[in-house]
């Protein structure tokens, strides 16, 4: 059985991207309160894998996330993209009449803005959570409120489903990261699979520093699928990038980073895992 640390509760999206990608296996989910439970998790038994949201299609990168990755000793194995979807769920006895507030995670009330703007007499309440909304009103029994999250997560709290697919953008995904100890990587990849890997480097502050780099990597035939820089605190003007890269050749991905070494500094992989 496998063990995973996630961030959320059971019903979150976290523990719906979590199951689908280990369909048809047996898993033991961690629930933790923040991601860097999730890291000291696996820090503390190598034997947990880890499953963190790294970007949204609508929200954009989790940048925490990515100084938590590079601090850690973890490296990325697979990841997952998650159809995010929304329902308003109620108690069973609760229906539109009844219903007065609805309360979810603000970034779920943000994708279902033109729903709620449709619902004028509903008062839209933050909370820490989607799945943890729904929880708490299956327990505390509140009468009268209504939550914003999957409709997995309704059902396993025993809520009624009011309506489903309540989103704004019916385009909305979020990438996970499934993370492990070093040591435990191949036993959840094959190396030989791999098209895909996440690097981070940041570069001497000169002209034309990062083109070089680009330049090589459009040589070898790797392709630039994502970058993202963050500042290096206590150094102004400097950044970290962190960039995705895929390829159809391991010998000239592999290559290509011989080549772009000398270049950078401090050039980490994050992981080499097979592109969802």
């Amino acid at each position: 059985m496998k063990r995973i640390a996630i961030q959320g509760i059971r019903g979150s999206f976290h523990d719906i991207a979590a199951h689908q990608y280990f369909e048809g296996e047996q898993i033991q989910v961690i629930c933790c309160a923040t991601f860097e439970q999730v890291f000291e998790n696996i820090k503390r038994d190598p034997t947990v894998i880890g499953l963190v949201a790294i970007e949204n299609t609508i929200a954009g990168s989790l940048l925490h996330n990515y100084e938590l990755l590079r601090a850690s000793d973890t490296t990325i194995v697979g990841e997952h993209k998650l159809h995010i979807q929304h329902s308003i769920c109620c108690l069973p006895e609760d229906d539109w009449q009844t219903i007065s507030e609805v309360h979810s995670h603000p970034v779920a009330l943000m994708q279902c803005r033109d729903f709620l703007a449709n619902h004028p007499t509903l008062k839209a309440v933050e909370s820490d959570d989607t799945a943890g909304s729904a929880e708490y009103i299956s327990r505390q029994q509140c009468k009268g409120w209504a939550a914003i999250c999957h409709s997995d997560a309704a059902k396993m709290y025993g809520l009624k489903v009011l309506e489903d697919h309540i989103e704004d953008n019916k385009h909305n995904f979020t990438r996970f990261l499934v993370i492990s100890n070093p040591q435990k990587a191949d036993f959840l990849r094959t190396l030989e699979k791999s098209n895909k890997s996440s690097l981070v480097f940041s570069l001497p502050h000169e002209e034309g520093s990062l083109s070089k780099v680009l330049t090589i990597l459009s040589f070898y035939g790797i392709n630039l699928t994502k970058i993202q820089s963050l500042p290096i605190i206590g150094h102004e003007w400097e950044y970290l990038f962190y960039v995705d890269l895929t390829f159809d050749n391991l010998t000239r991905y592999r290559q290509s980073i011989d080549a772009i070494i000398p270049l950078t500094r401090k050039l980490k992989i994050i992981g080499e895992y097979e592109q969802c």
